[in-house]
Parts: C-alpha cells; structure tokens; sequence
C-alpha cells in the first residue's frame, strides 16, 4: 500500500471511529463528573457548619461546571445543544448556568481571510466595497456559522453578517421575514423584535440583517447593578415581568395560532433593549406544526390551566402520547406529569425541579410514545421556566397561554362562541369575587 493509500485509509478509519471515540470520551468524562460528586457529598456530611457547607458546594459546582465546560467544547455539536438544555436555572446550580450559557457562541473562530472570501464569492463584490466597516473580532461563533458586525457603504446603521458553513440562509431569511410578519399582524405592537433582513444580500451562506443593540438575558443582573437599581426594587421588577411577559406572549401567539415558531430560545439568543423591549435572534431552527398538534396542544394548555385532568388525559391520547402508569391515582398523577412537562410553574418553595426524585410524577409514568414535533415545545416550556427562576418570577405560561389556546380552538370550529363567553363570564366572576394574583 502506498503512503497516499494509506494516508486515505487512515482518514476512513478516523471518520469510521470518531463517533465512538466521541461516545467513549462522553461517558469517561461524564464519570469523572458524577464520581466527583459522590466523593464531595462523603466529605461536605463532616461539616457541621450550615454556611461552610454551602460555600463547599459552591466551589464544587464551579470545579464540576468547568469540567463539564470543556467537555461540551471539546465534543462539540450534539453536546453543545446538551449544555445548553441542561443549563438552565430550575435543572441546574448557578455555577453550572454561569459557566455552560458562554457555550452559546465560542466556537473558535474562523479566520477572516476565509469570511472575506466566502462574502466575495456569494455577494459578488469586494468587502471594501460592500461595507463602510467590516469588524474583524466575530460578536459569536458556532460550528455552523459566525457573525460579524459591520456597516454598508453611504449608511449610517449597523448591520449583522452572518456567514454560514452548514446552513441554507435563504430558508432563515424566510423564517424571519414570515415570523416577524406574523407579529405584526397579530398585535398592535410586535411583543419581541425581529431583525430587519436585507433581502438583496442573503445567499445561502451568507445572511446580512439589521443590528439590535441589547445585552443578552443572562446579563440584565449585572446590566442593574450597573446602573445602582435595587434588583428586587419596583422598577427591575417590572421590567423583568416585561420582559417575561413578552416572551411568553410571542410564543404562545407562534406555538398555538400559527403553528410555526421559533424553536431555539436559548438565552444566547434573546437580547434585552432599551426600555425592557425584547428581541430574538437566530431564526435557524424553526418548527412548523400541524393542525392537529398544534389545537391538540391548545386542548392540554386549557387543561393545564383548569387543573382538569380528565381534558389532560384526553389531550394526551389526542396529541399521540402514550404514558404507562406506575401509580394508583393515575388521573392525578397525569395532571402533575403535564404541570412538569408543559408548565413553567413551580409548586410552592421550590426553586429547582428533582425530576428525578421518588416524589416525581415522571417516575410514576413511563413515555413509550411521543411525537418528535413536541420535543421543540418541551424544550421552549422549559426555557422558559428557566427564565422565569433566573429572574425570580413564578408563573404558569398554561394561566398566560389560556385566552389564546382558546382564541385558536374557537377559530377552529372546536369551540363554541357560548361556551367562549361562559368560559370568560365565570373567569371574570371568580376575580370580582375572589381576587386574582397576578404573577405577570
């Protein structure tokens, strides 16, 4: 065999093994993590002092996160995406949050000369003669694209290029265009924004878009202290329930009336602007659900909301999941599994899920059957819980979602304009009566 021969059958057998090789580093590492763990919890049972033994566990957090750190770096894709599901602050310490959210977008760069010459070759023209400036630094990198600051030649706004390596930009550049249209449409002022495309420059690897200045999410507690409000004041308050409240509305408004929605909104991608407005960025991953998902999922918000949980069974077996009960109050037990699943609230006193513990409704049920289309709203339930405890704000989405799940069924023919009516008379009548605390 000659030495090219052999070089390309090395590089076959590379590509052959690289996944289990990867396989085989995720589980070593992730052992080292969880071992870790199990010798701390060993030592800290000596200390008796309460305090000393919070400050032990935050240091073996911080030690913990930043090995789980690198080992997401370092496997990259798939795993990147895992830190970003796991880094959330009602699953995970504030160690952990802190340290996996930089994930977001550290990809290490690509070098400039190979932006230049993608941009040249899509756009067709130099990038001195396109762009009045053109950073060099990237304001984020990921495996599948980088994104650059810049401005067009004759103005005077900032632009986002976005050079893509493993994505077709125009179906971004839809999405967006239709998203933010939608918004629009349904409100008399859009409840996030969405970045202007400019549609003259989007080829399929290269996306310029209008810049929103903001500071991302996970920063608005240092943005307040900076600027000396008490962050448990009257006005960061507010603005956090804003901007909670903003989100929520977006998504329900895209989950259930128009099926197509944003399906990324991790906190790498939700920047807060001046006067607590939100905007939401990167358009990459979109979900375009059903009719019968989508009202099937209104059914289980309406559910949720009036802790009714015959409607959850129903919407259950209606949305095509499948549960096997370990328990004897099964339809109880069904109501808590979908609170967990498909609600941002916490019960009274908690501020971190145990999904896992032996009190938890999922290990009373086991989820042999459930539709690939819902994990992306699982996933957007569950930021959005995340959110929620970062900014110290406990509320139900299903509470927040219920006039427009029921707007959607309505629409639909699913639901009677009396029974509409009835629904919101004795809604209304409970509030005169009873009060209402309102979380948002």
């Amino acid at each position: 065999m000659d030495c090219l021969d052999l070089n390309e059958f090395q590089k076959k057998l590379s590509t052959h093994f690289r996944p289990w090789q990867r396989s085989i580093q995720f589980w070593l590492r992730a052992t080292d993590i969880y071992t870790g763990y199990k010798v701390f919890q060993l030592r800290v049972s000596f200390e008796k002092d309460v305090r000393k033994q919070e400050a032990m566990w935050e240091r073996q957090h911080e030690f913990a996160a930043d090995k789980l750190f690198h080992m997401c770096s370092d496997l990259g894709g798939f795993f990147l995406k895992v830190a970003q599901v796991i880094g959330k602050p009602d699953l995970a310490p504030a160690a952990w949050v802190r340290r996996l959210v930089t994930l977001c977008d550290q990809a290490p760069a690509t070098p400039l000369d190979v932006i230049q010459a993608v941009l040249e070759n899509e756009l067709g023209q130099c990038v001195d003669e396109l762009f009045e400036r053109f950073d060099a630094d990237p304001i984020g990198s990921a495996s599948i694209a980088q994104v650059h600051r810049a401005r067009l030649k004759g103005d005077k706004t900032d632009v986002v290029v976005k050079i893509g390596f493993e994505f077709d930009f125009k179906r971004e550049a839809d999405a967006m265009e239709r998203i933010k249209r939608f918004m629009l449409e349904n409100n008399k002022k859009a409840p996030v924004m969405v970045p202007r495309v400019m549609r003259d420059m989007v080829t399929r690897r290269v996306l310029v878009m209008e810049y929103i200045d903001g500071i991302p999410i996970l920063k608005l507690g240092d943005e307040i202290d900076k600027r000396g409000i008490n962050p448990r004041g009257m006005i960061a308050t507010a603005a956090k329930q804003n901007i909670l409240k903003s989100l929520t509305l977006a998504y329900g408004q895209m989950i259930l009336k128009s099926g197509f929605f944003h399906a990324d909104p991790h906190p790498g991608n939700i920047l807060i602007c001046k006067g607590s407005e939100v905007a939401l960025l990167d358009y990459g991953q979109v979900k375009d659900l059903p009719d019968n998902l989508r009202l099937g999922y209104a059914n289980l918000v309406l559910a949720i909301a009036d802790n009714d949980s015959l409607r959850v069974s129903k919407s259950y077996r209606e949305l095509g999941i499948d549960t096997l009960s370990k328990c004897d109050d099964e339809q109880k037990e069904m109501l808590k599994l979908a609170q967990t699943m498909f609600d941002t609230k916490l019960p009274p006193g908690v501020t971190m899920l145990q999904p896992f513990s032996d009190e938890s409704s999922i290990k009373k049920f086991s989820v042999p059957v459930f539709p690939e289309e819902l994990f992306s709203i699982l996933r957007t339930v569950h930021i959005l819980r995340g959110l929620s405890v970062g900014l110290g704000i406990n509320y139900s989405c299903a509470e927040q979602w219920r006039p427009i799940a029921e707007e959607a069924l309505y629409l639909a023919g699913r639901l009677k304009g009396e029974d509409l009516k009835t629904k919101r008379r004795r809604r209304g009548l409970f509030r005169r009566v009873f009060g209402r605390v309102v979380a948002l």
